[in-house]
C-alpha cells in the first residue's frame, strides 16, 4: 500500500505515531495550515476522455484537480460542492482565538484525498487519580466523491495516548456529517454538535462507571473474543493456551497479555476501564502494518469502528457483572 500521509505538522509533543514536522504551540489555524503545506484549494475542471484525434467532454461529470500541482483527486458530478482547506481550519478561528483551543495536529491522508486538522480542547478529567483524559476536536474533509466531511470530539487518554470514542451515548450523536451537495455552513455543525461539554462529561460517567465494575477471568476471555474472534483453524493452532484458554486468536490474546503491562494499568486494576483501554491501546498501537496505517485506520477506517464496538461492548458486559 502507498504511504498514508502526505504531509503533517504538529505542535507540542511528539504524538504517538512520531510521524510530522513540529511547529510552533500558538499558531492561529491559517498558520497551522500552512505549515501542514495545505494551503491550496481544489478545483472543479471538465473531464474530457481521448477517442482517436477527438477529445470529448463527459457531460455531468468534473475532473477534480489541486490547484498547486494540478494533481487529479477524483471525479465528481455538477452537483458536488467541494469544501475549501481554509473552510476546514476557519471551523476553529473563533475557538482558537477566544482561548478555548489550541490547534494539535493537521495534515493529508493518501495523496491529498483526505486532508484533517485535529484541536485540542481546554478540557480534560481525571478519573481514579490521576489516570486523565483530554478532550480533542479532530475534522476531516475528504476531497473525494461519496465521503462527507466529519466533525467529532476525540477523548484521549494522556498516560498512554490512546485514542479513545464517544460512543457510548447511544442517544447522542458521535460526529457530525457534511455532505457536499450543499454549501459548508459552520455555524450549523457548531449547533448540531453543541460543543463537547457535554458529551465529554458523559464520557467521564462512563469512565467511572467501568471503573467501578470488576471483571471475571470468563467474562474478560469472552469479551476479548467477541471484538477478536479466531478467523480459521490454522490461526487458532499457532495460539497458546492462556490460563487454560485455548480458543483465543492472537489479537485477542496480545490484549490480555497487555492488560497489567499497558501504560496506566495501575488505574483502576481489574475492573472494565482497565479492559477497554487494552483493546484501545492494542488497536492504536500494534494493529496495522506502520505508524501511517494505524493513524489513518484509527481515525477513518477499521479501527475507528472497533474501539466503537469495544467501547460499547465494556458497558454491556460492566452492567452484567
Amino acid at each position: 500500500m502507498a504511504h498514508q500521509v502526505e504531509t503533517m505538522a504538529y505542535a507540542g509533543e511528539l504524538p504517538w505515531h512520531g510521524l510530522g514536522v513540529k511547529v510552533s504551540n500558538e499558531l492561529t489555524p491559517a498558520m497551522m495550515m500552512e505549515k501542514a503545506g495545505l494551503d491550496w484549494t481544489v478545483e472543479k475542471k471538465e473531464l474530457k476522455v481521448i477517442d482517436g484525434m477527438k477529445s470529448i467532454t463527459i457531460p455531468g461529470r468534473k475532473a477534480l484537480i489541486r490547484s498547486s500541482d494540478e494533481k487529479f483527486l477524483d471525479i465528481v458530478g455538477d452537483e458536488w460542492h467541494p469544501i475549501q482547506n481554509a473552510d476546514v481550519f476557519d471551523f476553529f478561528t473563533e475557538f482558537v482565538m477566544a482561548g478555548d483551543m489550541e490547534m494539535h495536529t493537521a495534515g493529508s491522508l493518501k495523496g491529498g484525498s483526505i486532508i484533517w486538522a485535529l484541536a485540542k480542547v481546554k478540557e480534560s478529567f481525571d478519573v481514579f487519580g490521576d489516570d486523565r483524559v483530554d478532550a480533542y476536536m479532530l475534522l476531516s474533509s475528504p476531497h473525494q466523491y461519496g465521503k462527507s466531511m466529519d466533525v467529532r470530539f476525540t477523548p484521549i487518554r494522556v498516560v498512554c495516548n490512546n485514542t479513545l470514542t464517544m460512543s457510548l451515548q447511544a442517544e447522542a450523536k458521535r460526529s457530525v456529517r457534511v455532505g457536499h451537495r450543499t454549501a459548508f455552513d459552520p455555524d450549523s455543525v457548531k449547533e448540531t454538535l453543541g460543543i463537547a461539554h457535554e458529551k465529554f462529561a458523559k464520557y467521564k460517567d462512563m469512565a467511572q462507571f467501568l471503573g467501578s465494575k470488576k471483571f471475571s477471568v470468563d467474562a474478560l476471555v469472552k469479551y476479548y473474543n467477541e471484538l477478536f474472534p479466531t478467523t480459521s483453524k490454522k490461526e487458532e493452532e499457532k495460539v497458546k493456551a492462556v490460563n487454560g484458554y485455548d480458543d483465543m486468536s492472537r489479537a485477542a490474546k496480545m490484549c490480555y497479555d497487555a492488560l497489567e503491562v499497558q501504560p496506566g494499568a495501575e488505574y483502576a486494576p481489574g475492573t472494565w476501564w482497565q479492559a477497554l483501554n487494552s483493546v484501545t491501546y492494542i488497536t492504536d498501537h500494534h494493529q496495522g502494518r506502520n505508524a501511517e496505517n494505524r493513524l489513518h485506520s484509527q481515525w477513518f477506517g477499521f479501527n475507528q469502528g472497533r474501539k466503537v464496538r469495544a467501547a460499547e461492548k465494556a458497558v454491556e458486559f460492566a452492567r452484567a457483572s
